[in-house]
């Protein structure tokens, strides 16, 4: 700690996008990179085995621990918000689905004021983070950091999903990272070699073996120090001792769509009002600070299985200890695969005009959490709107930074939420329902068969929706002149020079699946933006859109 603690660039937190920036920041040997991190090190079988995805994002020492506010849609429930605190960041306590988004999402991303992130722009920075395995010809990458692969599908279960899809008259896609999106196939992970392949693993450890790399774990970052405008460094709290981190260059939030929000107000950039009231001096005046929160929500549709084909046979201390066993000694079977190996995405009616259903197909039936509904064997689909129209928000509570932030989404404000989310449930059914599955389909578990009518369905969403745990939108990006974006599309903070934030919170709108292939790709191109490289050339193939989505909904 005696070090002079400086940089030329410093990266608040080591997630998704802070160890993609880490490792495109320090590549060439000019500049050197300091990574602070709130949490320790990710060692450990609990985050590297992939079929262990329950427990870091349930440990104290993993997780940040946020829960939203009463939600007052869902009778006031408290949801839980996890949010990696480890190296890695989330990308270490995730449930490792890789998914990039719809071109359509991006190009929605330009039309809301961030220009140059369009399909077109970001396609090609999916091909430099990517090596696949088994995906596309052409549409994917094969020398990147980021290994993605595809589970073995042994589970009759997973092929039965993908033909009931068929036999309700959905299409198959083989990829649906690659030029077709909408349809049923194989799901994809951030898996390799039998190991969770996190953004640590992809790209901090590669980064932290050059001299011009730290890496400061344990470390709290308190707030952003500003003097005459301009962004100098952080202040760190670090075993109980006060430090100030000075930043030659940069310094460039990657916290999370909770916490850079969090520490832009903590450092008097924000809503100058609501600043003031907490005692805080106002550094810029920037009202979108910690708006346009947004999440995907989801329900588990469970049903108990005919056959005894499922994993419940290991759900027990026992078949735990034997998967458990022959991962650790050979990194394959059970244990290397995070179970979710069939998806889909589908379109809820005619007239959209790209999938706005996310599925994830699971051959047992049982929470994030581990806990079981049923003590038999049965499988789960979840699934879930893409496309909410709610929003929420990130406040302070106080202006001492070890306070939580209030989180509150906001979930289900919006009367077309409650319109999706029953049309999710009864086209989930429907699909279940076919010859494919008339082997396998018992009882249904939840909602149950008696669940049936809107109030019915909708009580059900009420009491037991869950966050699909993908926050973003807080700090949004979008033109300088737009009084609610926050950062410009070069990542830079509005009103604040030397200062950027690059993770989910600058996404203008959520993107279709899970986040974190979205958040690494967001890494990948800001550090372009950063080092003052042109982008990489344009890629301006077209994707599949369904030819009749006007008038047919499969």
């Amino acid at each position: 700690m005696s070090e002079p603690l400086e940089a030329d660039f410093v990266i608040v937190g080591a997630g998704s996008a802070g160890c993609a920036l880490a490792h495109r920041l320090s590549e060439d040997g000019r500049h050197s990179v300091l990574v602070i991190e709130g949490g320790g090190t990710d060692w450990g079988p609990f985050i590297h085995m992939p079929a262990a995805l329950s427990y870091p994002m349930n440990m104290n020492r993993y997780d940040w621990g946020f829960r939203t506010a009463p939600e007052p849609h869902l009778g006031g429930r408290r949801l839980a918000v996890p949010r990696g605190k480890v190296l890695g960041g989330s990308s270490s306590i995730n449930g490792m689905v890789y998914v990039r988004g719809h071109a359509c999402d991006f190009d929605g991303w330009e039309a809301d004021g961030a220009k140059g992130w369009g399909f077109a722009d970001i396609l090609p920075y999916y091909l430099k983070l990517e090596t696949s395995h088994g995906g596309e010809a052409g549409w994917r990458g094969s020398d990147g950091p980021l290994h993605v692969t595809r589970g073995p599908r042994r589970n009759p279960l997973y092929h039965a999903f993908v033909e009931a899809g068929k036999e309700a008259g959905y299409g198959e896609t083989a990829d649906y990272n690659g030029h077709r999106q909408e349809g049923f196939g194989p799901m994809e992970m951030t898996v390799w070699g039998g190991r969770r392949w996190s953004a640590a693993n992809a790209y901090l450890r590669r980064a932290w073996k050059r001299k011009n790399v730290r890496v400061m774990a344990n470390s709290f970052v308190r707030r952003v120090v500003i003097e005459n405008g301009r962004a100098t460094g952080v202040e760190i709290g670090a075993r109980g001792v006060e430090r100030t981190v000075r930043a030659r260059r940069e310094v460039i939030l990657s916290a999370s769509s909770i916490n850079s929000p969090k520490l832009l107000m903590l450092s008097g950039i924000g809503g100058a009002d609501a600043l003031r009231k907490l005692g805080i001096e106002v550094k810029a005046d920037r009202p979108g600070v910690g708006r346009n929160l947004q999440d995907h929500l989801e329900i588990y549709l469970q049903a108990e299985s005919l056959k005894p084909v499922t994993l419940y046979r290991y759900n027990n201390l026992l078949g735990k200890a034997l998967v458990g066993a022959q991962w650790l000694f050979t990194k394959t079977g059970l244990g290397a695969s995070n179970q979710f190996e069939s998806a889909a995405f589908i379109r809820s009616k005619a007239g959209v005009s790209y999938p706005d259903i996310q599925y994830h197909f699971l051959p047992l039936a049982v929470r994030y959490d581990g806990t079981s509904a049923v003590k038999a064997h049965g499988f789960q689909v979840h699934v879930g709107p893409m496309r909410s129209k709610s929003r929420g928000h990130v406040a302070l509570t106080s202006p001492e930074p070890e306070a939580a932030p209030e989180i509150l989404f906001n979930y289900m404000s919006h009367a077309e939420d409650w319109e999706d989310f029953r049309a999710c449930i009864r086209l989930t059914r429907e699909i279940l329902r076919q010859p494919a599955m008339k082997d396998y389909l018992g009882r249904e578990i939840m909602p149950g068969p008696d669940a049936t009518d809107d109030e019915a369905l909708d009580e059900f969403v009420r009491e037991e929706v869950e966050s699909a745990y993908h926050p973003c939108g807080t700090c949004r990006m979008g033109a300088a002149e737009d009084p609610l974006a926050v950062v410009d599309p070069e990542c830079r903070v509005i009103g604040v020079e030397g200062l950027r934030v690059v993770d989910s919170s600058i996404f203008p709108r959520i993107t279709n699946g899970n986040l974190n292939a979205p958040s690494i790709m967001v890494g990948e191109k800001a550090a372009d933006h950063i080092l003052g490289k042109p982008p990489l050339p344009r890629d301006t193939r077209r994707v599949w859109i369904h030819p009749e989505w006007q008038t047919k909904q499969r």
